[in-house]
């Protein structure tokens, strides 16, 4: 939701001509939610068995958009949103773990990572209102920043359940920017359900992976190159089990004013990020935490977000764009996961 999908799924088998006729049935599966594409690769799930997990699987990430969609006016998040009151208001389990860990890393961002950033994604055209058919004023924009900021929404957790509270009455939660980490976290536990150990998940630029793919070799994952030209790599790594998320900002955008605007937007100045940063890749133990902390880098720019990753210990792996082509950084952290790169 919201975050470009940077991640390339690589063949299930490395080398389809060496498959082997003792080799396990690998299912396909796709689909669309919260405004991108969902895709499971599984291993050794009988054929006759596809028809009814895709409708599982489906259903489920319709309940998960039923959740946490800005989109949707009747999303249990825009419920909250809409709600003119800085009481107590009960959520579900899953939600406030979300809001939990989303208020953890914006703290560790120093609010580069913010989920009440909505007024000023909405203010610049990448919500669900329209594009602004010219550039907002600083008083827009003042008024904009009145209404974000972390400190004032709160998750109470006790015996009697799950609240948010936002302090403000008209402060607006975007978790779009963890909703692909979430739902694919949650495609994760639904094929554990299922009794399906081998499997590759993704919601838009979001993955996650759990044993070995049909020829029994990891599951490959590319970070692609900031490039309208597909399949473009840049990296390729054995998630082994992680999560994995990459922001970008280098295909959504639009033009206004003879500017090319990010979707990316600054809390702290209120507008799209005019640095050089511009792909941020994260592994972690879950793709939920992954998509949090790609977009906090995001907003940082490179040598923030070098120094954090080295601070934090992540996995960590940018693209910085130079006046000739692209550099790429990667931490000692993701070093680990690499299998191989291209220029």
């Amino acid at each position: 939701m919201g975050m470009v999908a940077a991640i390339l799924l690589l063949s299930g088998c490395d080398n389809p001509q060496k498959k082997t006729e003792t080799a396990p049935h690998t299912t396909l599966l796709d689909g669309k939610t919260m405004g991108t594409f969902w895709r499971v690769s599984l291993v050794g799930v009988a054929p006759e068995r596809e028809a009814a997990l895709r409708e599982k699987i489906q259903a489920q990430l319709d309940a998960d958009d039923q959740l946490l969609s800005t989109w949707k006016n009747d999303s249990a998040l825009m419920q909250f949103n809409h709600a003119a009151t800085t009481s107590p208001w009960p959520v579900s389990e899953a939600m406030s773990d979300i809001v939990t860990l989303s208020l953890r890393i914006g703290q560790k961002t120093q609010g580069a990572m913010d989920v009440t950033v909505g007024p000023l994604v909405n203010l610049w055209g990448f919500g669900p209102n329209k594009q602004p058919v010219k550039t907002p004023s600083e008083d827009d924009i003042a008024q904009a920043k009145r209404r974000v900021g972390l400190s004032h929404l709160t998750v109470h957790q006790s015996a009697q359940g799950q609240y948010l509270q936002k302090d403000i009455p008209d402060l607006f939660v975007d978790l779009s920017t963890v909703g692909e980490g979430y739902a694919a976290d949650h495609l994760a536990r639904l094929m554990e359900q299922e009794g399906v150990s081998r499997y590759l998940v993704s919601v838009g630029g979001a993955l996650v992976s759990r044993g070995t793919n049909a020829e029994g070799r990891s599951w490959r994952v590319a970070i692609q190159q900031p490039t309208d030209r597909e399949n473009a790599v840049a990296a390729i790594v054995d998630i082994n089990g992680h999560g994995i998320s990459t922001a970008g900002s280098y295909r959504n955008y639009y033009e206004l004013d003879g500017k090319r605007l990010s979707h990316v937007i600054d809390p702290a100045t209120g507008r799209p990020i005019q640095h050089t940063l511009v792909s941020a890749t994260v592994i972690a133990p879950t793709a939920l935490e992954a998509d949090g902390w790609d977009t906090g880098l995001m907003v940082l720019g490179p040598e923030k977000a070098k120094a954090l990753a080295l601070e934090q210990k992540l996995a960590v792996y940018l693209i910085v764009k130079e006046p000739k082509g692209f550099t790429t950084w990667m931490s000692p952290q993701f070093e680990t996961f690499l299998l191989s790169q291209k220029n």
